[in-house]
């Protein structure tokens, strides 16, 4: 199983509703959405998951101040009540960061009449200052899942519904610094994790684990794609704009970036994503820097789901 960790950005958001929709997402993908905002995108991905009886994990106590900010806005108090009702629903599974305010967090979704059983839980626990209030917690009712990092200290005291949680991506600081070694290795995680006695994996695709709010012109434009080697092992190949001395024309930029990507394409799989890319080189558009990083992650989805899909993985 894998459980991609999204951050909740509108187009990861849209990237999940539309591949559910589609039914391009595998069954054996259950996404993790860690919310950002309490916003009408977030509401419509978790309908469309409800509508089509499929299993999201969302975060209830997200730790990015604009959704707490949210919650408890007078403003927001109608998207405040479709995402409660939302959460009663069997699809949507409960998710909780180990914190020192978790048992408050879990109190208040409590007190607005959300059924949070531990067994239907999802826990997200890679501190390990809080690993005692963990095992407090859950001595007897296990979560779900719990995801922890690839590390003994943690092994050693939560054995139980774990999953595999690490960031595989090596960001750069710049997109242009990514030309310096534009394909490396990414994770081999979904080929060992069985045998590690974890129920699944999860990893922040080429987002990364860090929340970066806001955004700001590129001086480089990067299209990173994952694929697999002779050994189905994960790479990834990062696809580089050469013009990056300014910020100016980012379509330019795009195409340049692209162009390396079609020239690349042999070695990467076949999916929705690619095709749309070659497209848009053929007719040589510009759809923004949030299209690209929609398709990448749509790429890296499609991806695993061919590879579970296929029995190679499970």
């Amino acid at each position: 199983m894998y459980i991609p960790y999204l951050r909740g950005r509108q187009y990861e958001l849209i990237t999940i509703r539309e591949m559910i929709n589609n039914g391009k997402l595998s069954n054996k993908i259950v996404p993790l959405i860690e919310p950002v905002k309490l916003s009408s995108t977030l509401i419509s991905t978790m309908k469309e998951a409800v509508k089509k009886e499929r299993e999201i994990i969302v975060i209830c106590n997200s730790e990015i101040e604009d959704f707490e900010d949210d919650f408890y806005s007078d403003e927001k108090r109608e998207e405040k009540e479709s995402f409660l009702e939302l959460l009663r629903s069997e699809f949507i599974t409960k998710g909780f960061i180990m914190n020192k305010n978790i048992e408050i967090d879990i109190a208040e979704y409590r007190s607005n009449n959300i059924d949070i059983e531990n067994e239907k839980m999802a826990v997200i626990c890679n501190n390990y200052d809080y690993i005692d209030k963990y095992q407090e917690l859950f001595i007897q009712n296990k979560p779900k899942y719990t995801f922890i990092p690839e590390n003994k200290r943690f092994r050693k005291k939560i054995n139980y519904n774990i999953v595999l949680l690490e960031d595989r991506f090596k960001r750069r600081e710049r997109n242009s610094d990514y030309l310096e070694k534009d394909d490396e290795f990414y994770s081999e995680d979904h080929l060992s994790y069985k045998d590690e006695d974890y129920i699944g994996f999860s990893d922040y695709s080429t987002i990364g684990e860090k929340f970066i709010s806001g955004g700001f012109a590129p001086y480089a434009v990067a299209i990173h794609m994952l694929y697999f080697d002779k050994e189905k092992a994960l790479r990834v190949h990062h696809f580089v704009s050469d013009s990056n001395l300014d910020i100016k024309n980012p379509a330019k930029k795009f195409y340049e970036a692209l162009k390396k990507l079609c020239d690349f394409k042999g070695k990467l799989e076949e999916t929705k994503a690619l095709e749309i890319f070659e497209e848009y080189f053929e007719s040589q558009s510009y759809p923004g820097l949030g299209s690209l990083k929609k398709l990448s992650l749509m790429h890296h989805l499609e991806l695993m789901g061919k590879l579970l899909d296929e029995g190679v993985i499970e």
